[in-house]
């Protein structure tokens, strides 16, 4: 497997708070960390609340809901790196 499909372990903990949200809709298997959570994972507005207010919890984190954008979440990779301020690569 090459670093870039590699998934980090903060990535795998945005994945299942992700799979949580959408209550088993899609298995956290299936859940890519390239896909876009609104368009191909059809996250909603309600659950893009919880999805963040789970994420804050999951990573005791208090995220800038201000500058947040549905640009945020168009993929699990994106998020983790934008929003939480993880590497895509972890040491």
């Amino acid at each position: 497997m090459s670093s870039a499909t590699e998934i980090t372990e903060t990535e795998t903990r945005v994945r299942n708070v992700l799979a949580e949200v959408l209550e088993g809709r899609i298995p956290v298997e299936e859940i890519t960390v390239d896909a876009d959570m609104v368009q191909d994972l059809g996250l909603d507005s309600l659950q893009a609340i919880q999805f963040l207010l789970r994420v804050e919890d999951e990573f005791d984190v208090e995220l800038d809901y201000e500058s947040l954008s549905l640009d945020h979440l168009r993929s699990v990779r994106f998020f983790t790196t934008e929003v939480l301020g993880r590497p895509a690569r972890e040491q």
